[in-house]
């Protein structure tokens, strides 16, 4: 497993050290890339701050996720690259970090790959939006909080990813491991 560090610190920026110990160089990964096949034999979820939340979760709860969410940076509103930073927080040494930035040729600014592949990253992160509005609805009033607690209990992670993705079609040509 890589070692978890602060994205540009002491690496070099035009490869991303994975958390298998593979690297990858950044313009081996398109702004079209959900997987990656690695020669660990793995395949790897890719993720780029271009890609929107709905890639997760529904553009509604993507919508209520940008207009209740406090971000305390620079960005206006939650992204996925806040979303990340909850994955990271999480799993911190199965997430790779790169922050290309400055590589104007990429076509993105920060590419986050897992050492899980993009249908467990996707049941990762609707796990975690989950106890997020759980932690939320705890300040809310008592019948919302039971309300929402009662719906969780009928709620299936992986019943909703499949049909999640089966929606959005993530088999495409464009969404298959490269």
């Amino acid at each position: 497993m890589a070692d978890p560090r602060v994205p540009g610190e002491g690496v070099d920026p035009g490869r991303i050290d994975l958390p298998c110990g593979e690297t990858v160089h950044v313009r081996d990964v398109d702004l079209g890339m959900r997987e990656l096949r690695c020669d660990c034999g793995g395949t790897h979820a890719v993720v780029l701050d271009p890609h929107p939340l709905s890639r997760f979760v529904p553009e509604d709860v993507a919508d209520v996720l940008r207009e209740t969410i406090e971000t305390e940076d620079d960005f206006p509103e939650f992204t996925t690259a806040h979303l990340m930073g909850v994955v990271i927080e999480e799993f911190p040494e199965e997430v790779a970090v790169a922050d290309v930035a400055e590589d104007g040729s990429v076509g993105y600014a920060m590419a986050w790959v897992t050492d899980f592949d993009a249908r467990r990253l996707h049941e990762v992160v609707v796990e975690l939006l989950v106890e997020l509005m759980d932690h939320a609805v705890s300040h809310a009033d008592e019948t919302t909080a039971a309300e929402f607690e009662r719906q969780m209990l009928e709620f299936d992670v992986e019943a909703f990813v499949d049909a999640y993705r089966r929606e959005r079609d993530f088999d495409s040509e464009f969404d298959a491991p490269v």
